[in-house]
């Protein structure tokens, strides 16, 4: 990953949940973040209350790990650099800090934040595979109640991951691969649930995130995940960028092509920016 200390080994970017639970009762120091979140469910802090990791700090996706602008800077524009610092310090991280990340939806969600600290330097990040519902699953306790941490003093900097604009975004095709994150419906234009248009941006390629989990909603291996982006024409060193609805779900796309060993680039704003321009074209074939 760009920004990392070659010198400094990096944890796995996925950790079980028997993994975790071991560390945990062996005293290890880590910030523990419940990204609950989902599109058409406002609730997640009110989740969180219910039942949440031991010593887990709520993350508020909407607030801390998104800005506000103009329509055509999309749903979810990342946020400034100095709220972000801001939030990661109230989350209680320090500097040096590992950091575990979940949610209750395969990840999807806790992605989004796996990114944004890549993206500012935190490379000590590792997200619990199958979120909650791994850690339930294993018969692990669970609290209820608002965790407030001490606060932490971590210092970070935007620019360790690439992005795009949505100029760059709609040229991509013409170098590279454009990977579409959404659901089928809404890349092929059948639906738009949000957005002020349907459809994909000419050149795309329908990718869905939710083929990156299997049943478990644990990521697939990554052998299997390579295959899947080799069939969508990914090889080593091509130039591969992702967009979703709003930027949250193409972090689990880019995830997922991390495992598989594959660098990609991700687009902020997606489709809820490109739409917002009136004038840019909309492409609603099943393919490219």
């Amino acid at each position: 990953m760009p920004g990392q200390d070659a010198g400094k080994q990096q944890p796995e970017t996925l950790v079980s949940a028997e993994q975790l639970r071991a560390r945990l009762d062996g005293g290890e120091r880590m910030v523990l973040l419940d990204v609950r979140w989902a599109l058409g469910d406002p609730h997640g802090r009110e989740h969180y209350l219910l039942e949440h990791l031991p010593g887990a700090v709520f993350v508020d996706l909407p607030s801390e790990l998104a800005g506000h602008g103009a329509a055509t800077e999309g749903r979810h524009p990342l946020p400034s650099e100095s709220s972000f610092q801001d939030a990661a310090r109230r989350w209680g991280i320090r500097n040096a800090d590992t950091v575990v990340l979940y949610d209750d939806g395969g990840n999807m969600s806790a992605a989004r934040l796996w990114w944004l600290l890549q993206y500012a330097g935190v490379t000590s990040v590792q997200l619990l595979d199958g979120g909650l519902g791994a850690w339930r699953a294993a018969g692990y306790p669970v609290e209820a109640g608002l965790v407030e941490p001490a606060p932490g003093d971590v210092t970070i900097s935007f620019g360790a991951l690439p992005v795009v604009d949505t100029s760059a975004a709609g040229d991509w095709p013409r170098h590279g691969v454009l990977l579409d994150a959404r659901a089928g419906e809404r890349y092929r234009g059948e639906t738009e649930p949000v957005d002020p248009r349907a459809g994909h941006i000419p050149g795309a390629v329908s990718a869905p995130s939710s083929a990156n989990l299997g049943p478990d909603q644990k990521f697939l291996p990554a052998e299997q995940l390579r295959e899947r982006f080799s069939a969508l024409g990914i090889s080593t060193g091509t130039d591969v960028a992702v967009y979703c609805g709003s930027g949250v779900t193409a972090a689990h796309e880019i995830l997922a092509l991390h495992l598989a060993g594959f660098p990609a680039a991700l687009f902020p704003g997606s489709w809820s920016a490109w739409s917002s321009h009136p004038e840019l074209p909309a492409a609603t074939r099943a393919q490219p």
